[in-house]
């Protein structure tokens, strides 16, 4: 079958060890179905993978990919929960829990296997497109909203990094909610567009908000740590999924931090019950994902491309006819 996968692990040219082409279609195994693959978004995780990032050089190749939409083995319209090993459900109750192209191969093929119970049905009212954005993206920003910032309407949330994909979720769901959402950019047409979405207002990274947050939802980093403590309220909450721009601020805040009993909180993707009730929340409101380009997978590349660029604004879908 067709597949877009990694070839090798260049850690300084992820995209040098990226390869289209055949590879083996996914095999019989007690406990999972086979998925014919729809539609299914590119992530930083499959960058980072490129890189060697949660990849062993043994895996290889692996077919990347973890976000998917399609149609099971019966003929449903089905979505993809990408964490496997998180209840021991089709690999047994001790092993760890992963990601798929970490140990298992991704969804960027026209087939995909995973454990039965990682399949939910598909909302009618969301297209493949749409629905493929939602597993990692959105279910991150979903869970950093809603599950670890315990933000509630009304309330005020500051979104670092505006167009990325988790951003870009966070201030779409954080309006639907009634939170008055705060968004950052470098970039002028992203900070025209945060508002678009619902931001009520965006701006520079690094300017000083109009007032302090309940909540900051972070996924830059470095560049964007001490800006994001700064803009808390006593008592605040900082949810931190990611660090595009490094792990290693400058300066940690730390007596901030303690002194204003602020909460810092990690957050890694979302349980298979939050994405049912993401499913569920798209379907009834119409909230939709914001999708920046869909191509065919054997463009699979340009995609690539333009995630490594930073020049999109909202998710990169790959389709299958």
């Amino acid at each position: 079958m067709f597949a877009v996968y990694a070839a090798r692990i260049d850690r300084d040219q992820p995209l040098a060890g990226l390869e289209l082409g055949e590879r083996p279609a996914p095999e019989t195994r007690p406990g999972w179905s086979t998925v014919t693959v729809k539609a299914a978004s590119l992530n930083h995780h499959d960058l980072w993978s490129l890189r060697g990032v949660g990849l062993a050089e043994d895996k290889l190749p692996m077919i990347l990919g973890c976000d998917a939409a399609g149609v099971d083995e019966d003929g449903n319209e089905v979505v993809l929960h990408s964490v496997i090993g998180q209840s021991g459900h089709g690999v047994g109750p001790k092993e760890p829990r992963s990601i798929l192209t970490e140990r298992y191969q991704g969804t960027f093929a026209e087939q995909v296997a995973v454990p039965t119970w990682n399949i939910l049905p598909k909302p009618k009212e969301l297209s493949f497109e749409e629905a493929a954005c939602l597993p990692t993206a959105w279910l991150t920003a979903y869970r950093m909203l809603f599950t670890n910032a315990g933000v509630r309407p009304g309330d005020s949330v500051l979104v670092q990094g505006a167009g990325g994909g988790v951003a870009t979720a966070a201030i779409v769901l954080g309006k639907a909610a009634g939170l008055r959402v705060f968004a950052t950019s470098r970039d002028e047409a992203r900070r025209k567009r945060a508002v678009e979405l619902g931001a009520v207002e965006a701006l520079e990274s690094g300017a000083r908000l109009p007032q302090r947050v309940d909540a900051v939802i972070e996924t830059v980093g470095a560049a964007t740590w001490s800006h994001s403590v700064k803009s808390l309220k006593p008592g605040g909450t900082l949810v931190i999924s990611g660090a595009t721009s490094g792990d290693r601020p400058s300066h940690a805040e730390l007596t901030r931090i303690f002194f204003l009993e602020l909460k810092v909180v990690g957050s890694t993707m979302g349980t298979k019950d939050e994405l049912e009730d993401l499913l569920a929340f798209c379907a009834a409101t119409g909230v939709r994902p914001v999708i920046d380009e869909v191509l065919p997978m054997d463009r699979a590349r340009e995609g690539f491309e333009r995630l490594a660029s930073g020049e999109q604004f909202g998710k990169v879908v790959l389709t299958h006819p």
